[in-house]
């Protein structure tokens, strides 16, 4: 009985491995892949995936979808790609949010940032700028540190949402100036900017890109951007360092993970693919030009050891801050 049942295993295991080697040589042939955005249309996330998705369809042969779902910080699409068949057709566009903050922000999250997932590559990096609302009549951040000294009852910050690197770069800020702020967070970016052009919160943290126009009009002021170098986008904004505020220097990521179990064929295969995207002329100044980002393309183990760092580092940052999703 004992050796029938190992030979039905043999076969089982044989039979399994035949099915999965077909399928990696087969992929993506069987339908279009599916790339899931955590977050609402219009973002950095949906820009790029609709961007390196478009290169990815045409260097596949087979069409990428892009597939919205918005909601708690990102976690509902995460956790329904997680809970998505290993077969190479669903990814889910990670962010520093979605696979390194809220790990530690949220008590019960539906899904492990690593136990779930197979990196693929790190995209790009995405950096903050601290913007204020024109009519607040400050310049620099000194001289919002002592606008919200003087005014703590109206010391708030809006941001994108609860979780996002938006949120905690403001928390970092009350950490680094002793101040307790009062966040507010909003659907996305476009509602958290246009209520802070209307003065209806002082200040946020968001990308340079995003509130760009809105600096245009006259409505917000850059202050200072959180990466160690000044942006090309805006030559003449600090650093948070050369602003004196060397602290405050978190800085967004875009990357791209499936779900774990994923045929490693398959995950070298897109990150191959991405990578290989990433690096024409035409993608990578667009990203970096019109989006102001910092473009990678990683490996997968690259990408795995930036999430574990940032999983350590900014947990303890959200544990320090008190930042939560309340």
């Amino acid at each position: 009985m004992h050796r029938r049942l190992a030979l039905v295993a043999a076969a089982c295991s044989a039979a399994c491995l035949f099915t999965a080697t077909a399928h990696a040589a087969d992929w993506p042939t069987a339908k279009p892949i599916t790339w899931v955005v955590p977050f609402a249309p219009g973002g950095s996330t949906d820009v790029v995936a609709r961007m390196v998705g478009h290169e990815l369809s045409a260097a596949l042969k087979q069409s990428v979808v892009i597939d919205n779902r918005p909601g708690a910080g990102g976690a509902i699409g995460v956790q329904a790609v997680a809970r998505s068949p290993a077969d190479g057709y669903t990814l889910i566009g990670g962010t520093i949010s979605t696979h390194a903050i809220n790990s530690a922000l949220y008590k019960k999250l539906p899904y492990d940032p690593v136990k779930d997932f197979e990196p693929v590559t790190l995209i790009a990096y995405v950096p903050n700028v601290l913007m204020v609302n024109s009519s607040l009549g400050v310049n620099t951040i000194q001289e919002l540190v002592a606008w919200i000294r003087k005014n703590p009852e109206k010391a708030s910050y809006a941001s994108s949402g609860a979780g996002t690197s938006t949120h905690l770069t403001g928390a970092q800020m009350a950490e680094l100036i002793k101040v307790p702020m009062q966040h507010i967070a909003y659907k996305g970016s476009p509602q958290a900017l246009q209520d802070v052009a209307a003065g209806n919160v002082p200040f946020l943290f968001d990308q340079l890109t995003a509130g760009l126009p809105l600096v245009k009009a006259g409505k917000l002021k850059f202050l200072a951007v959180t990466t160690k170098t000044r942006s090309p986008l805006a030559p003449d904004v600090p650093t948070t360092a050369e602003a004196g505020f060397p602290g405050l220097d978190l800085v967004s990521w875009q990357a791209v993970y499936a779900p774990k179990g994923t045929p490693k064929d398959v995950v070298a295969r897109l990150n191959t693919e991405v990578v290989k995207a990433l690096k024409t002329p035409e993608l990578k100044g667009k990203l970096e030009t019109q989006f102001g980002m910092q473009v990678v393309g990683s490996t997968p183990a690259e990408l795995a050891a930036v999430t574990a760092a940032d999983m350590a580092r900014l947990g303890e940052l959200v544990r320090k801050t008190g930042a939560t999703t309340e």
